[in-house]
This record gives structure tokens, C-alpha cells and sequence, in this order.
């Protein structure tokens, strides 16, 4: 399915601003996952331009109602990648960005993995795959596929999945590992309606957003194709780097490389 004609109009400004807060978002995962010294940098890093879309554009939260019930509700389905979602959270105003510094300490209520019932804004717990179907390396677990398919018979449309597909998984590419091509097929043959861009277009991305919206009847699935590791040279397409806390070294030439990208 293409992206609607009627997909709103989104500035050059707009674009350039959220673009701004993707490479923010980048720079602060890489910062905790250093600080820390583990986490997962490749998929926090892949999926900066969507979350910018969402937690900046798109979704209709109050930072000041967590619970608020006309919020709309993100799930994060690939909770390794918290790094990314906590920058979001804090940036957007859920609680204060020097909570980051405390990421992963017992204390702390920014666990490794997002906790509903600790962190403001995480609207459910998870890490393991299998709670949702955003990552390429999750659809290849069944539970996803029973999950499409409830959706698609009780006509879940004011259900969106943006699936980040990277191509890379732990141990090295997906299509190497367990193919999922033809992706998009699958999905129609589930009968959710299709949407496919480039993951890290603004443009694509706040358009197939909007376009999902208009879609009534059935669930809508966003096929984002990315690059693992996005913005930073040595990280990109590499599995070494789905799980790998950079060093000091490392981290400078990365912020460096993220600097020159704005």
C-alpha cells in the first residue's frame, strides 16, 4: 500500500527539528550504554528517526498524565533497546534527563529493561521478544504470527506495528540466520494493510504515520527498512555491535561522526 495523497504536509522546519532530536536521541544511547558499559547500541540506534517521530510529533501523551486514558499507548517491544526509549521519555518531560546518568543501578528506576510499574511513560514491561512485532529478528517467533492474526479478525485498526528492520541480529544477519523475505506478503496474507519506507526518512516516516491513521477496518503495519547501528561508521550493519558498549575511544570518534551528521 502506498503512502496516502492526503498524508499531511510536514515542513522543512519540522523535519529538520525532528531530525535534530534523532541525533540527540542517538547521542544520548551511546552516552548511557558508555556510562554503564553495557547495553545495545546497534538497534537504540536504528530506530532514532521513528522514535523522534512518535515522541515528538505523533503521540498523543501529556508527560504530566502518565495515566492519563485518552493517551495513546507505545510499546517497545525490543526492551533491549531502552537506551533510546529512556531519552525519548526524558526529553519529552516524563522525568528529568539526569535521571539517565543512574540507568541500570539498583536504585534506579530506569532498569536494563523498560518496567511499566517503574518508569513513567513504559506502558509495558519488556525485553524479552515476543511481547510485540517491531523488531525484524522478533518476527521470527510464532507468537507473533497468532498476535497478527487476532488483530486482523477482530479488526484492530486503531492498531499501528512499526517493525525496525534492520537486517541484524545477535548472532549476524537476519536473512542469513532465518529469513523473513517476502516480508510484506506475509503481513498482506494476514490481512493487516502494508506500509513500506525508508526508516530513517522523516519525511516517509511521519507520512506512513499519518497514512495509518486513515485506515480503517484492520491493523496497519509500518515496515521501516534501517541499518543496524545508524550514524556512526563502524557500528553500522554489524552484529558485534547489537550488544557491545563502546570504549572511550570508541565513543568520542561516534560522537564525533553524530556531531558532523546535524
Amino acid at each position: 500500500m502506498a503512502v496516502s495523497a492526503s498524508a499531511a504536509y510536514h515542513s522543512e522546519a519540522l523535519l529538520a527539528e525532528l531530525s535534530d532530536v534523532a541525533r540527540d536521541l542517538r547521542r544520548d544511547s551511546l552516552a548511557m550504554i558508555h556510562r554503564r558499559g553495557a547495553g545495545h547500541p546497534g538497534g537504540s540506534l536504528s530506530c532514532a528517526e521513528i522514535m523522534a517521530a512518535l515522541f515528538f510529533h505523533k503521540l498523543n501523551i501529556d508527560p504530566a498524565r502518565p495515566d492519563w486514558p485518552e493517551r495513546d499507548r507505545f510499546i517497545m517491544s525490543k526492551g533491549h533497546a531502552s537506551a533510546i526509549l529512556y531519552s525519548a521519555l526524558a526529553r519529552r518531560g516524563f522525568f528529568p534527563q539526569s535521571d539517565l546518568e543512574g540507568w541500570g543501578a539498583l536504585d534506579c528506576h530506569l532498569q536494563g529493561h523498560p518496567d511499566r510499574l517503574k518508569t513513567p511513560g513504559v506502558e509495558m514491561s519488556s525485553g524479552l521478544l515476543g511481547h510485540g512485532i517491531p523488531g525484524d529478528g522478533e518476527c521470527q517467533g510464532g507468537i507473533v504470527w497468532e498476535g497478527a492474526m487476532a488483530a486482523a479478525k477482530f479488526r484492530v485498526d486503531r492498531l499501528t506495528a512499526i517493525l525496525d528492520y534492520n537486517d541484524v541480529q545477535l548472532d549476524g544477519a537476519v536473512h542469513d540466520i532465518m529469513p523473513l523475505e517476502p516480508l510484506a506478503e506475509k503481513w498482506r496474507a494476514f490481512n493487516w494493510a502494508v506500509l513500506e519506507v525508508n526508516g530513517h526518512n522523516m519525511r516517509q516516516v511521519l507520512e506512513a504515520l499519518d497514512t495509518a491513521s486513515e485506515i480503517h477496518g484492520r491493523p496497519t503495519i509500518i515496515i521501516a527498512r534501517t541499518t543496524k547501528g545508524k550514524g556512526v561508521s563502524f557500528m553500522e550493519d554489524r552484529a558485534y555491535w547489537h550488544g557491545m558498549a563502546p570504549n572511550d575511544a570508541q565513543l568520542a570518534q561516534a560522537m564525533g561522526e553524530l556531531e558532523r551528521c546535524s
